[in-house]
């Protein structure tokens, strides 16, 4: 079973093995070379180093696991046994419903119209007590009614899903498009909504601020205008979350003000507001992570892929890694190749579905049959192209961690 408590785990003189790349990747390399790739591994001394890491960040605020970023079983149950967190962030209902069997705290994080799945909550008095809905519109009120009447289920848990995005004269809307809501108005409004109707109990409120959380600020040429950005955004969401709260708080008492993402928590954590934040992908810190200026994660999961073609001298040819992060559809949502060193993707072939050049100095000593390590730009894609990561610890695979699919389970 995999354990991340300090006097259950790895030993600590593998700990930073992640500092000298020659090292770490070689070690891995030698672990799994018996294995046929592709070969997804997560290190255990680098994935207890990023998930104490986050404990310190968040400042001593529970953290709510984002399953999406992670579709691992073991590992969410691993990090959930670590004092400081507390509850999972699912991504679907049908997600939610198959964790409940084991885990007793659950946010979906998105609205969810899955009139099969809210049937198999209204039927189920456990799952019922312990999952969380996420709405933010009467209509989302109204299909569930739809689906089951109040009258005929137990009383749901619902949450307020608010916009925390930024509104710049100058740049538009800055963040993602999520929930309509956006002043703690529209939030009491919707607040006021849910507890006058039978057959739902409100207990929280989700702000998210992806232009803060999900955008690196230390790489690129843009990255001075996105710290300005984001400085900006800080001090109006810290204002307006504060009057989101007490708004909704006049109307019904709250269980939980849910903030941030690995790359927000010290903003979030010090919110006076925010009773909980949410962390995924910086436990297993894909390589979008890297380009943050006030962390830095340990490459905690990995995947490498075979040389089965030399089409140039400085050119070789992997098998598979078509295995793109969400996001637009740019260059730093590809895989990254980080072993051997001095390697990069084609831009007009980048990492294919069924091949993945790569070229550069590194590629020349490359042959046929050769092992090349990527890192995925986030996190829990990865999982959805292998059914396990080999759990590598002290230089040696000590487990298989079976992903989600691995399981059996296809979730959005």
């Amino acid at each position: 079973m995999l354990e991340l408590i300090a006097d259950q785990g790895p030993p600590a003189s593998s700990a930073g093995d992640w500092r000298n790349p020659a090292h770490y990747w070689r070690t891995l390399t030698d672990a799994t070379a018996h294995l046929a790739a592709p070969v997804a591994v997560i290190d255990q001394v680098a994935l207890r180093h990023n998930a104490l890491d986050l404990l310190v960040r968040a400042g001593g605020v529970p953290i709510r696991v984002a399953s999406k970023s992670v579709r691992v079983r073991a590992v969410l149950d691993a990090v959930l046994r670590l004092p400081g967190y507390r509850g999972i962030l699912a991504f679907t209902l049908p997600e939610a419903l198959w964790l409940a069997e084991a885990h007793d705290d659950i946010v979906v994080g998105y609205p969810t119209v899955d009139r099969a799945a809210i049937e198999r909550l209204a039927r189920d008095d456990q799952a019922a007590a312990r999952i969380t809905l996420m709405i933010d519109d009467p209509a989302q009120l109204d299909l569930i009614d739809d689906v089951v009447a109040p009258t005929a289920r137990p009383e749901l848990r619902v949450a307020i899903d608010v916009d925390a995005s930024l509104r710049s004269a100058t740049f538009g809307h800055v963040g993602v498009r999520r929930s309509p809501l956006f002043t703690a108005a529209d939030a009491a409004a919707l607040a006021r909504e849910i507890v006058s109707r039978p057959g739902f109990r409100l207990v929280g409120i989700q702000m998210y601020e992806a232009q803060i959380a999900g955008q690196p600020d230390a790489v690129g040429t843009e990255a001075p205008v996105i710290r300005r950005l984001q400085a900006t955004s800080r001090a109006e969401l810290r204002r307006r979350r504060a009057e989101v709260a007490a708004a909704v708080l006049e109307v019904s008492p709250l269980e939980f003000v849910n903030g941030g993402g690995t790359g927000s928590l010290e903003f979030t954590g010090r919110d006076f507001a925010v009773t909980e934040v949410t962390a995924g992908s910086g436990l297993l810190a894909g390589h979008l992570f890297d380009g943050y200026r006030r962390f830095s994660l340990a490459p905690a999961a990995a995947f490498a892929l075979d040389v089965v073609r030399r089409p140039a001298p400085d050119i070789a040819t992997l098998l598979g890694g078509g295995w793109i992060a969400s996001g637009p559809a740019l260059a730093s949502r590809q895989p990254l190749p980080v072993w051997p060193p001095q390697l990069r993707t084609l831009p007009r072939e980048a990492a294919g579905e069924v091949q993945t050049p790569v070229q550069g100095e590194g590629a020349r000593d490359l042959r046929i049959g050769d092992r090349v390590w990527l890192r995925h730009a986030k996190s829990g894609e990865a999982a959805e192209r292998t059914d396990r990561y080999h759990l590598v610890s002290g230089g040696v695979i000590t487990d298989e961690l079976l992903t989600y699919r691995g399981e059996g389970k296809a979730f959005l």
